[in-house]
């Protein structure tokens, strides 16, 4: 039986994110049903220059992924009966990357606005693997009850701070992406090869065969 990850990309800055994490789980063979906000179709547009059209989804999506697409579904924003939307339907576990304030708040109060939000919810009730990407900053308030929340009712709250340990402070933006792509994989249990892990040496990363 096919058992998918769900991908939500909500409408938040960075798109990137939601690139690499779906580019590495394919590279993992894994199976993908991916839900874009209509609010995240913005974004790509205006990051990466991609249309994203329910009507041409699959080569729309192949050209912002600039790659052939694996085992890929895709649903729309607006079906509230596709097979995300309920907790029979087979599935490994979900990841909103990025989340935006609004799917955060959405997700945590149960509202189902769209089938990311209630995709989420359903994968929370279920007990099933869930990972939170917030971007925004600074945060309010809300927004950080909207997080404890969604902590309580058993997701993964990764925000997309990447670390530098792995390329140095010349790392490219590519590195960075990668390095948080690569820690919500970590999270999610699939494995990848996106970041260089801390080894317990100062300057490893400059150093990788241990001279001076």
């Amino acid at each position: 039986m096919r058992e998918p990850w769900v991908v939500g990309v909500s409408g938040a800055s960075g798109t990137p994110y939601a690139r690499a994490v779906l580019s590495a789980l394919f590279d993992a063979g894994e199976s993908v049903d991916l839900v874009i906000s209509k609010a995240a179709r913005l974004t790509i547009l205006d990051e990466t220059g991609s249309t994203v059209r329910d009507a041409h989804w699959k080569d729309d999506v192949g050209a912002w992924l600039g790659r052939e697409l694996g085992d890929l579904t895709y649903w729309p924003a607006g079906d509230l009966a596709a097979g995300p939307s309920s907790g029979s339907y087979p599935a490994k576990g979900m990841i909103v990357v990025p989340a935006s304030t609004a799917a955060c708040a959405g997700i945590a109060i149960g509202l189902s606005k769209d089938l990311l939000q209630r995709a989420a919810e359903v994968n929370l009730k279920e007990r099933r693997r869930t990972v939170i990407v917030p971007r925004e900053t600074p945060v309010t308030r809300s927004h950080l009850e909207h997080l404890i929340a969604l902590h309580d009712a058993g997701a993964v709250v990764l925000p997309a701070s990447p670390g530098f340990y792995g390329a140095g402070a010349q790392a490219t933006a590519q590195q960075l992406v990668d390095f948080v792509a690569g820690k919500a994989l970590d999270a999610l249990g699939v494995p990848h090869t996106l970041l260089t892990r801390w080894r317990g040496e100062l300057n490893a990363q400059r150093n990788p065969l241990g001279g001076p």
